[in-house]
């Protein structure tokens, strides 16, 4: 009898590859074209002209561009790539040290047996600081921490991802006044972010989209810690492993002065990071920077030397190194596509699918199309002000007020990072598992996130939000 081959998933770096080939391909298809961009007094930003749109020359993507597009999406992408070092070496730093699995004891010895709790405390407070202010990117130095504390109490990897990414994701996308998102797109419609019933409404989706998501992960979770067979990544390498005690053995672990010192410090770089984004405009040089100078203050503090906290350096970026990469390969496609001119042509016939379906549809039909564009737009606020000028006068002449255009965008650009590959190839890299792992605890759940989208937006228009 023939030995069956075990299946192999796709290597991420090849998926994305073949869609940047895709991209390219389309750029001998598609037309090439543009919109006129003003600014908009409303926000400052440049934004399309609705009705400007006009074919130009094309300029598809040959075999040369093609191929030095992949090292201009790495250089692209630069900023990203060293945050995702730098904050990770930090985290790698509290993990090396034993000071993440004693704060886990100190936090288990205060929730007890109902350790489950961590799974809706944190994804809750993940969500708000999604919703209000924008928390999104600078929540992914967490994840190894997440996943340590998860699978120390007998979960998976998956679970430790979750808690942290889709908890931010879900309240960047069901946002309430996150001025990054809903924000741009309330100032370029022309609409006022805090209506009252406009505002209730975003608050009571945030609140059902937050259920969903914990109820999803809890779900998962009870399933993997009474069998873990059932784990999506059972059976994958599991470095942290080698690390990790026993449950009973960290309810005991002293929690020393110099740790608890080392997790304040933790917290206050959280609210440094958050000050700088909202009132500085901090951004990835400023954020990397920051998490690098609390690794070498943390590792001074905890009697590490200089030259080990150099050769700590080494070993967390190689560790890393994966995530950081991926994030250059799925620029690749946004660079792709911006030289070969079709983005705006695009838009412009996504636009005009939307304005052909019957008024009953044209709200699933904008959240559709937004869904879409995020595929090739992922910057939530470069989508705005590429589509808010064009949603917007469409929403006045199908009879949707102009805040469910923006309800559909919002839910359209942020559900959508949960599961194009260009949005999550980078949390895979921060998990350490592929991609195909991640759409099967996923898939599920973006299907019944999306029903919720569709109950809202047809909802919100029946209501005359």
């Amino acid at each position: 009898m023939t030995e069956k081959k075990k299946k192999s998933n796709l290597n991420a770096f090849v998926l994305l590859l073949i869609i940047m080939l895709v991209a390219a391909i389309l750029t001998w298809i598609v037309p090439a074209g543009q919109f006129e961009r003003a600014e908009d007094p409303n926000t400052g930003r440049m934004v399309v002209v609705p009705g400007t749109y006009q074919t130009v020359e094309s300029t598809p993507i040959g075999v040369i561009q093609f191929v030095t597009s992949i090292y201009a999406g790495f250089m692209d992408a630069a900023d990203i790539t060293f945050f995702i070092i730098f904050a990770s070496t930090y985290v790698f730093l509290l993990n090396k040290s034993g000071t993440l699995t004693a704060a886990c004891g100190a936090m288990l010895r205060l929730v007890g047996d109902r350790d489950n709790l961590i799974i809706p405390i944190f994804m809750t407070l993940f969500a708000i600081g999604g919703t209000t202010f924008g928390m999104y990117e600078e929540t992914y130095a967490l994840i190894p921490a997440f996943i340590i504390i998860a699978m120390t109490l007998g979960y998976d990897r998956i679970v430790g991802g979750a808690i942290v990414f889709v908890g931010v994701a879900t309240g960047f996308a069901a946002a309430t006044i996150n001025p990054f998102t809903i924000g741009v797109a309330a100032g370029v419609a022309g609409v006022p972010l805090t209506e009252p019933k406009v505002l209730i409404f975003r608050i009571v989706a945030f609140v059902a989209f937050l259920v969903l998501v914990i109820v999803y992960t809890m779900a998962y979770a009870s399933k993997v810690k009474k069998d873990p067979t059932k784990s999506i990544v059972y059976g994958l390498p599991q470095e942290e492993t080698k690390h990790l005690k026993a449950k009973d053995e960290i309810l005991n672990m002293p929690f020393t002065g110099k740790q608890k010192i080392a997790m304040v410090g933790f917290a206050a770089l959280i609210v440094i990071l958050t000050w700088g984004i909202i009132t500085a405009g901090w951004w990835f040089q400023e954020i990397a920077s920051l998490f690098l100078v609390f690794f070498v203050g943390t590792g001074l503090l905890l009697g590490y030397g200089p030259n080990e906290l150099g050769n700590l350096f080494v070993e967390s970026s190689k560790e890393t190194i994966y995530g950081a990469l991926i994030v250059g390969m799925a620029r690749g496609i946004s660079v792709v596509l911006t030289a070969g001119g079709i983005i705006d042509t695009i838009v412009f016939a996504l636009g005009n699918l939307v304005s052909s379906l019957p008024t009953a549809l044209t709200g699933i039909g904008m959240l559709i199309v937004q869904n879409l564009i995020n595929l090739f737009i992922p910057s939530g606020s470069g989508q705005a002000v590429v589509t808010m000028p064009i949603m917007a006068p469409l929403a006045d002449v199908v009879g949707i007020s102009r805040q469910m255009a923006c309800v559909a965008y919002q839910f359209g650009d942020g559900f959508s990072n949960m599961f194009w590959p260009t949005g999550v190839a980078t949390i895979c890299g921060f998990m350490s598992i592929s991609l195909a792992h991640w759409y099967k605890f996923v898939t599920k759940l973006f299907a019944m996130m999306f029903a919720l989208q569709c109950v809202f937006m047809v909802a919100g228009i029946m209501m005359g939000i």
